[in-house]
């Protein structure tokens, strides 16, 4: 049969303007005034806006969450040849600033209560690399990590902490916002999170003088003076001031994503929890969560990949979870610290369908063809 005639489309997660035509007020703006470079109002406006909601000093919009890691590991002084700590099981955009940056990273295994950086391999790295430069810790898939755990032992080596939120914002640990917890925290606004700019991202820190360093970078470092002159190396980092106004908009309907990636997250639960092999991701106490993508492990007669098959027959989208950095042909050269734990939730792991377009049609066309399968 071909695509054309099956169902309709579902997205694991698509871009979603607001209902009201938020992000188009301020796009016009930005036209009218015709302020569309990477200065106006809608920069520092979504700038302030967003530092403000998640309790941070101030922020940086930049070009991408990849720019953000890159110049927050620039701020905490990482160079060439340092080590840096870097989770595991995560997207390549985590990792690929510290190669930037002529680092070494060491990936940290995860653990199955948070599924991101496991605090005990985490020490060990520290007692095995005591000279390590900074930690790059993942809140993956909106869940947070082991905060307190992983803080204690930032602080006692006196080694910097970065927080990769970029699949997080409306996260909370133990009610505070992720990403506001270490040294720097990083935001995504790519078209497939859980708010856009159709891409983009936010560096976030309670360093002010650091933010504006950041800034300064991400301008391709130029001086103040009447021509053109540049001290240091520079990066084309900034956000437009037209994608802002979309993140300006977005920021009004974070609580609406958040709240219809949980009921997602929950209506599958209820509808999947009780079937051979499957486990849905960790809500730990402490943790609450955005839901970014509802993820699970199916172990057992029915595989993921048969999931995502049954799925993709019917024109749906689902995902793997990430496969681990240590096993990534790129970074398989660079040292791996844990006991295999995000090997296994990568070869058990799945991500559902979490498109807060859905309707309910769509979610119970997707748990009936999942439940089919165990038939």
């Amino acid at each position: 049969m071909d695509i054309t005639t099956k169902g309709k489309k579902i997205y694991l997660s698509s871009p979603h303007m607001s209902d009201e035509g938020f992000e188009k007020e301020y796009i016009e703006e930005a036209f009218a005034t015709n302020w569309l470079s990477s200065i106006g109002a809608n920069v520092t406006g979504f700038e302030k806006e967003l530092a403000s909601m998640v309790g941070s000093k101030d922020a940086a919009a930049l070009s991408s969450g990849t720019a953000a890691i890159h110049l927050a590991l620039k701020a905490v002084g990482v160079e060439e040849g340092d080590i840096v700590f870097c989770q595991s099981l995560t997207f390549s955009a985590t990792a690929n600033p510290i190669i930037y940056q002529k680092a070494k990273p060491v990936f940290i295994d995860s653990n199955q209560e948070t599924w991101n950086m496991c605090p005990i391999a985490l020490e060990e790295a520290f007692v095995k690399y005591p000279q390590v430069k900074a930690v790059v810790v993942v809140h993956l898939y909106g869940m947070s990590a082991d905060l307190d755990a992983i803080l204690d032992l930032c602080k006692q080596y006196n080694v910097a902490l970065i927080e990769d939120a970029a699949e997080s914002l409306g996260a909370y640990y133990k009610g505070q916002h992720t990403g506001t917890f270490g040294e720097y925290g990083v935001f995504s606004f790519n078209g497939n999170k859980i708010i856009t700019t159709t891409g983009g991202g936010m560096l976030v820190s309670d360093d002010v003088e650091k933010i504006a360093k950041a800034k300064f970078w991400a301008t391709q470092s130029r001086d103040q003076a009447r021509h053109y002159q540049h001290s240091e190396l520079g990066y084309n980092y900034r956000m437009s001031n037209v994608i802002a106004g979309i993140g300006r908009g977005q920021l009004k309907v974070l609580e609406q994503r958040v709240a219809k990636k949980k009921y997602i997250f929950d209506t599958y639960k209820r509808e999947l929890g009780r079937l051979e092999g499957v486990e849905f991701m960790p809500i730990n106490d402490w943790n609450e969560p955005n839901y970014w993508l509802s993820s699970l492990t199916v172990t057992g007669k029915i595989k993921p990949l048969d999931i995502i098959l049954a799925l993709e027959e019917e024109n749906i989208e689902s995902r793997p979870v990430w496969k681990p950095m240590h096993l990534q042909p790129f970074f398989e050269q660079y040292d791996y610290v844990g006991t295999n734990v995000s090997e296994n939730l990568f070869e058990n792991g799945l991500c559902l369908p979490s498109d807060t377009n859905m309707t309910n049609d769509d979610l119970i066309r997707i748990i009936n063809i999942i439940k089919g399968l165990w038939n």
